[in-house]
């Protein structure tokens, strides 16, 4: 019996030891959360199913070939009603890219300048720079881009009394018209000379860099480069007899011919996506800044180096290191936020994925769809952004 009861408590320590053993805890745990996920999953796909055979509809995504029967405002690409709706839905995520890079672009400009206004000893352009920041960052994003759609694109005289511009540009609230290049034979050595141009320029400044760390001397890396990235291509273009013309708009009876048009739903959106994004990003800016010792603007000085220079050559690069991690929240966000295009109907992926959902009912396909598309893009921008941020931060021993 002394025997037995020794087993007995052999076993109950060895059960109490493995409850407390913070590995097979963590074990369970883990566990635990897998099944419970792909029970919700189960449960989920299934009520989904029983509600689609309840409502006679079949899940998948064959109507995808159907076609679309219906007309986008703005096709960057080859598009028409008689197309299906896998093409209109690749009509908008072109759009969306569209809006979500040159948002970006422009609001990282205006983001920089804005920060470093913030900073400036200048009374009025701090102050200028805090109202901006302030007024943009407090309202929401689709309360400034129904100011751009309704408060200042609206209010543009009519098609009739279109402001005309230098360069055959005519502004009206229907959008900026503009010349509409037609190219001619030839114009593809015309870009492939201009990119054999960036090329050269990157491997140019990169031999001038090696060039500048053994001598100590500098070959001149600007105008090098304006010739390669700038001459080359205008030297191939003169050669080839200037292989492009260009479609002038012209006042119609009732609107504008010809050229082509940039629309107010665009600038709405492209406009009010910048000007809100660039607050935020000028915040980052000053922060970066700030994050600078203050020492190396003293030694700057020190080495005579003016205030312009020592911003650009010494402050920038350093505080660049610190801005790009939450810059590319900031960039993520711009890209969500395009999604706002459907309330004043600019033709995004959501816009045309809506219209898709109503004419073919297919809901959980088409959301399937938006969310698979929206994280690629968020995690493509994240990878580049990781990728951009390794290559900037200081390599130490």
């Amino acid at each position: 019996m002394a025997v037995v009861a020794s087993g007995r408590d052999g076993n109950s320590r060895s059960v109490h030891s493995l409850l407390y053993n913070p590995a097979f805890r963590q074990f369970v745990y883990q566990g635990l959360t897998l099944v419970f996920i792909i029970w919700l999953f189960w449960f989920a796909g299934t009520n989904a199913a029983q509600n689609l055979a309840r409502a006679n509809m079949t899940a998948g995504f064959e109507f995808l070939r159907n076609r679309a029967g219906f007309d986008i405002a703005q096709t960057p690409i080859a598009y028409s009603s008689d197309n299906t709706y896998l093409q209109a839905l690749t009509v908008g995520l072109v759009n969306t890219l569209i809006i979500a890079v040159s948002g970006i672009i422009t609001a990282s400009i205006i983001g920089l300048i804005v920060g470093i206004g913030r900073l400036s000893h200048n009374w009025l352009i701090s102050r200028l720079a805090t109202v901006y920041v302030e007024i943009f960052r407090n309202i929401p994003p689709l309360l400034v881009i129904f100011f751009w759609y309704k408060g200042v694109l609206s209010l543009l005289p009519e098609v009739r009394s279109a402001l005309a511009l230098p360069l055959s540009v005519f502004v009206s609230n229907r959008g900026i018209y503009m010349p509409a290049p037609v190219f001619g034979e030839g114009i593809g050595l015309v870009v492939a000379a201009f990119v054999a141009g960036i090329v050269a320029a990157i491997l140019y400044s990169r031999w001038a860099t090696k060039r500048q760390l053994a001598t100590g001397k500098r070959p001149p890396v600007l105008w090098t480069n304006i010739a390669l990235i700038v001459g080359l291509p205008l030297v191939v273009f003169v050669v080839l007899g200037a292989p492009i013309t260009f479609d002038i708009p012209e006042l119609g009876k009732f609107n504008m011919r010809g050229g082509t048009v940039i629309g107010p739903e665009f600038l709405s959106l492209y406009m009010a996506l910048s000007f809100y994004t660039a607050a935020f990003i000028a915040e980052i800016v000053r922060a970066g800044i700030r994050g600078v010792s203050k020492g190396q603007t003293e030694a700057a000085s020190a080495l005579g180096l003016r205030s312009g220079p020592t911003t650009r050559l010494v402050v920038l690069p350093q505080a660049l290191r610190i801005i790009i991690p939450p810059l590319t929240s900031q960039y993520l966000n711009l890209t969500k936020n395009s999604s706002l295009a459907v309330a004043i109907g600019y033709a995004d992926l959501v816009a045309v994925g809506g219209t898709i959902l109503n004419q073919s009912g297919h809901s959980i396909e088409i959301i399937a769809i938006w969310m698979l598309i929206y994280v690629s893009i968020s995690l493509a921008t994240s990878l580049f952004m990781n990728w951009f941020n390794a290559k900037m931060a200081l390599v130490e021993r």
